[in-house]
């Protein structure tokens, strides 16, 4: 049995013990530490990752299951077999209690030893992978949906996340890109390193330099101290570049050079850092045109567009609102402090009718804004209806028109929305509506309960 590049500290209080085990773990290709009490063992195990303790019980001072307890409330995990020339089940129980994966008596044989550890290293190496197929399958959790287009989008973030090479994430605005973003980061061997953000549009043109690259002390006024860029802190890790479309022209001569150089220099400095950093940009702009226009470098573009992901706008995957709904309508009932609501069929049929131009993040104002400002228990189709853009808000075919509905919905519909657009421009003031309407206020009340309109809504 070989075992190879695998840490082990020994805890033991007897030198032979120490010095028998210690040259029989090291013919098995172990790299092995030594620890003559509990404390220099603490001490060791804060300072160096083990893959596995050795762990006598018995030992002056504090013992061996004293010491296990105290890493696992510091929260180290670090597998443990516990050895004891004393056994007992009682003993044994509360090793297994405490987080010992063996219990093994002395004297210790080492074909019997040998098989612990690699029972001990084979299911640690187990959890290790089950953990990251489970972190690897949550990555895309953020994105909901099960439309075709969708479950595309996924596919392509599994092979972008697998790669190391620069992705560029097209799409319109509210459509979820640093969603994708991140789910690339955390699918990625990146993970354990940190995803740094940056909105290109955000920062002021004459930051954005330092914000990505740092400056040392005394660099402008203001630097009154040296500070790390975005690119530093991402080393290792992953920068999210949001926007950048609308990054000024002499970044992005210098993101160009960064992107083949792996190499900054901070504002004020003269010196070159080498760094490791993966860059994902997103832009909800057409870059192609931009090129053309003179407005974005066309060699960034190629050095950015390596993996081109487009995220589809919600208009494409209509089949997506139910679930995406569903999963808002909790998410705001819980952040505002509301009743379980429910969505009724109507409610959904409205909001399927909807094209967003906002795309998911409008979807999910909406969702928070029925979820707040109706009083029942259920959302309606008039309560959606009621708080859906007037006119439609880009439905197809335009204004109030759906296919293949009624004439006199439509009609409906609109004179609903027309009539709650003018309370709210009157502030809720029936008879200045009326007025404004050219109806009687006795008209007025008429027409808003034939519509379902409450008052003050």
């Amino acid at each position: 049995m070989t075992h190879k590049n695998g840490s082990l500290l020994i805890v033991d209080d007897e030198k032979n013990i120490l010095s028998a085990l210690s040259r029989a773990l090291r013919i098995e290709d172990f790299e092995v530490d030594v620890a003559g009490n509990a404390s220099i063992a603490i001490d060791k195990v804060q300072k160096a990752a083990y893959d596995l303790l050795l762990l006598d019980v018995m030992m002056p001072g504090m013992d061996g299951l004293e010491m296990l307890r105290r890493l696992r409330e510091q929260g180290n995990d670090v597998p443990v077999i516990v050895m004891s020339g004393h056994g007992s089940i009682e003993t044994a129980m509360e090793a297994t209690r405490l987080g010992a994966h063996d219990f093994i008596e002395k004297p210790i044989h080492t074909e019997r030893l040998l098989l612990s550890i690699d029972r001990c290293l084979g299911f640690r190496k187990l959890e290790s992978e089950n953990a990251e197929l489970k972190r690897r399958a949550g990555a895309t959790n953020g994105l909901l949906g099960e439309s075709a287009p969708m479950r595309e989008l996924k596919e392509r973030i599994a092979l972008a996340a697998s790669a190391q090479a620069t992705v560029l994430i097209q799409g319109e605005r509210g459509t979820g890109k640093e969603l994708v973003a991140r789910a690339i980061h955390e699918s990625s061997k990146r993970a354990a390193g940190r995803l740094e953000k940056l909105n290109c549009a955000a920062v002021p043109s004459e930051l954005i330099e330092s914000e990505l690259f740092g400056h040392e002390a005394g660099a402008f006024t203001g630097a009154t101290k040296q500070r790390r860029g975005k690119f530093e802190r991402a080393d290792g890790g992953t920068l999210f570049l949001d926007e950048v479309g609308d990054m000024p022209s002499a970044m992005q001569a210098k993101l160009l050079r960064v992107l083949q150089e792996n190499e900054i220099e901070r504002v004020g400095g003269g010196d070159l850092i080498k760094v490791d950093v993966r860059v994902v940009a997103a832009t909800n702009k057409n870059l192609l045109e931009a090129i053309d226009a003179g407005e974005f470098r066309a060699d960034l573009y190629d050095r950015l567009n390596v993996l081109p992901l487009r995220v589809p706008p919600l208009r494409e995957r209509k089949e997506d609102i139910p679930l995406l709904a569903s999963a808002f309508l909790r998410l705001a009932c819980e952040v505002n402090d509301r009743r379980g609501k429910t969505l009724s069929d109507g409610a959904l049929k409205q909001l399927g009718a909807y094209d967003y131009p906002g795309n998911v993040r409008e979807l999910k104002n909406l969702i928070e804004r029925l979820v707040i400002l109706t009083p029942g228990d259920a959302v309606t189709e008039a309560d959606a209806r009621a708080f859906l853009p007037i006119g439609g808000g880009g439905r197809t075919g335009g204004g109030y028109y759906q296919p293949d509905r009624p004439l006199r919905e439509m009609l409906e519909e609109a004179e609903r929305d027309l009539v709650l657009r003018a309370l709210e421009h009157n502030k809720g003031h029936i008879t200045n509506t009326a007025a404004g309407l050219g109806l009687e206020r006795s008209h007025l009340y008429k027409k808003m309960k034939s519509l379902g309109i409450k008052r003050g809504e």
